[in-house]
């Protein structure tokens, strides 16, 4: 499984029978490296309906002729746009080809703003993406919470990707914690320096990691790793 990092919350999961990429915040995102126009997958995933994770997931979807799957309203929201969709919820799982996506919860807000107005987005989730024997667990935005250590019991996760950036979602000290109780032998921090008030040390927090026997990756735009 090979995972790039576009800035943000935004990962491309790559192995040889599947593509997908999560939360693709990418044209509005200085920070990306990339336009959705180079984007090529089988899939999008999204976590929760905020623009910062949502960005150009119809626009992807639409030119790549593939679903997206989301929460049962947001994935109505994207439907209504003309997307295919794939309608999930909490504590549901789904296979399509060789991709298998379950929703785990997440504690944040969800929501879509049009003009003047606010569109309920259905809750916000985290994703177990679990390609070929290999399982990422992408948090979304969430705080920590105690059924973390639930999702790492129950579950094989070879790589966690974690928001680090406090202020709207969990820091590093709680992504710490939540690293450990999900079990994972591998970290990507999410949610950070894209605008200052998330800003945060990526290398630190990895060093904090390896203290605890974790490993840590603060990827740059664009960089890559594979497990």
């Amino acid at each position: 499984m090979k995972i790039t990092y576009y800035g943000h919350s935004a990962l491309l999961v790559e192995t040889e029978s599947a593509k997908v990429i999560i939360d693709p915040f990418l044209s509005g995102n200085p920070n990306s490296g990339i336009s959705p126009e180079e984007i090529s997958v089988d899939a999008v995933l999204l976590t929760h309906a905020h623009s910062d994770h949502f960005g150009d997931a119809l626009e992807i979807a639409k030119r790549n002729d593939c679903p997206i799957f989301a929460v049962y309203e947001l994935a109505d929201y994207c439907q209504a746009k003309g997307a295919k969709v794939k309608h999930m919820n909490i504590g549901g799982s789904h296979t399509y080809g060789a991709i298998t996506v379950k929703y785990t919860q997440a504690f944040h807000s969800s929501s879509i703003q049009e003009g003047e107005f606010w569109i309920y987005g259905g809750q916000p989730a985290g994703i177990l993406l679990t390609i070929e024997g290999k399982t990422l667990f992408h948090s979304g935005d969430t705080a920590l919470f105690g059924d973390m250590r639930l999702i790492g019991e129950r579950n094989a996760i070879d790589i966690a990707a974690l928001p680090i950036g406090d202020m709207l979602t969990m820091g590093p000290d709680d992504a710490l914690l939540a690293a450990r109780w999900l079990r994972a032998e591998k970290v990507i921090p999410l949610h950070y320096n894209t605008f200052p008030a998330i800003a945060q040390d990526g290398a630190d927090f990895c060093d904090r990691l390896k203290q605890e026997g974790i490993e840590g990756f603060p990827l740059k735009a664009g960089e890559s790793i594979e497990v």
